[in-house]
């Protein structure tokens, strides 16, 4: 095929160069002093900190969801791409990890260089906050399995931690303390029913105002997914496990972290509801059960820690403007999370 040909069947090389130009300079921006190599290689290379005595590199894949899609329908690109990378540093933060590198891979169909340079530059904004390398990436131009203009957005990370130092869960014993900290929005998980309320129940636009709060539709939905690093690194030391809350709410991901022997109690008074989450039940008439299952309700992460490291870790938080709560408590019993009420 040629140039022409190609492009009549739905890529475009010169704009494929043109994005490339812009996504390689927002990498460049975001190498770090452990970075090897040069932007736009086959492979990214990270070399190690030094003076780790047995590193363990820590490793997590995800995406941003159908979170995408209200990004498409607000012509707004870059918060994605911030999401992309907070969601995997709170992934290797509750095992106790440091991130260490990132790479994105953007799908799609039709996509100009501003939306795949906008997703890439947000990514590189993401890295630089935490002092982590770009590493590298991938974009695909695949029209026939994607709509002209629509894309997925994933990535994968890396971060390292000292063996004897990793969290795994094993030391949450009965006594300790859930240490809820509060979320942005509704961070990257339950889009799907998120938008068929807000678009298909309320019908509202990305610019009406939400109900109940005094930004639009596209802000609300589109806030950054919190990154909780430096509100926890200064007390990892001090905690028994961190269950980052995603996909499955509160106790699909609580329960991950939780040894045989213990569960834990949630007290579903300790919080408030966030008005976005209130709105979605009352307009969407979701159960309090499905509530629970497909969104965070309010709490991004939770830490476990024991009672008399409470005050501290609240305080580590409060530090860096993250509001934090008791929210339950840790009790002998069948391993899983129950609510109290």
């Amino acid at each position: 095929m040629t140039g022409r040909q190609y492009a009549a069947a739905g890529v475009d090389l010169a704009a494929a160069h043109a994005a490339k130009a812009r996504i390689i300079e927002a990498v460049a921006g975001a190498q770090t002093a452990l970075s090897l190599g040069r932007p736009g290689a086959f492979g990214g290379m990270v070399r190690l900190p030094a003076g780790l005595r047995r590193p363990v590199l820590v490793m997590s894949t995800d995406g941003v969801g159908t979170k995408v899609l209200v990004a498409l329908e607000a012509g707004v690109y870059g918060t994605v791409g911030e999401d992309l990378v907070n969601h995997s540093v709170n992934d290797v933060l509750v095992h106790g990890a440091a991130p260490l590198a990132f790479l994105d891979y953007i799908a799609g169909a039709g996509l100009t260089t501003e939306v795949l340079a906008g997703i890439v530059e947000g990514v590189a904004r993401g890295c630089r906050a935490h002092g982590m390398a770009l590493a590298g990436g991938e974009t695909a131009q695949m029209p026939g399995l994607y709509a002209a203009g629509h894309f997925d957005l994933a990535g994968t990370i890396v971060g390292v931690v000292e063996e004897d130092e990793a969290l795994h869960g094993d030391r949450i014993r009965p006594g300790d303390v859930l240490v809820g900290y509060a979320a942005s929005g509704l961070h990257t998980n339950g889009y799907t029913l998120a938008r068929r309320v807000v678009f298909d129940v309320l019908k509202l636009g990305v610019d009406a105002p939400f109900p109940e709060d005094g930004r639009t539709v596209a802000e609300v939905l589109l806030a950054v997914h919190r990154s909780y690093a430096r509100a926890i690194r200064p007390v990892l030391p001090r905690l028994h496990g961190l269950a980052h809350i995603t996909g499955g709410g509160i106790g699909g991901n609580l329960v991950r972290v939780l040894p045989e022997g213990v569960e834990a109690v949630v007290d579903p008074g300790a919080w408030n509801w966030p008005g976005l989450h209130r709105v979605l039940q009352e307009a969407g008439r979701i159960s309090t059960d499905e509530m629970r299952e497909v969104f965070n309700l309010g709490l991004g992460m939770i830490a476990v820690a024991p009672p008399e490291a409470a005050d501290a870790v609240r305080a580590a938080a409060t530090a860096d403007g993250v509001e934090t709560w008791i929210v339950g408590e840790v009790r002998a019993g069948t391993r899983g999370v129950r609510f109290a009420g």
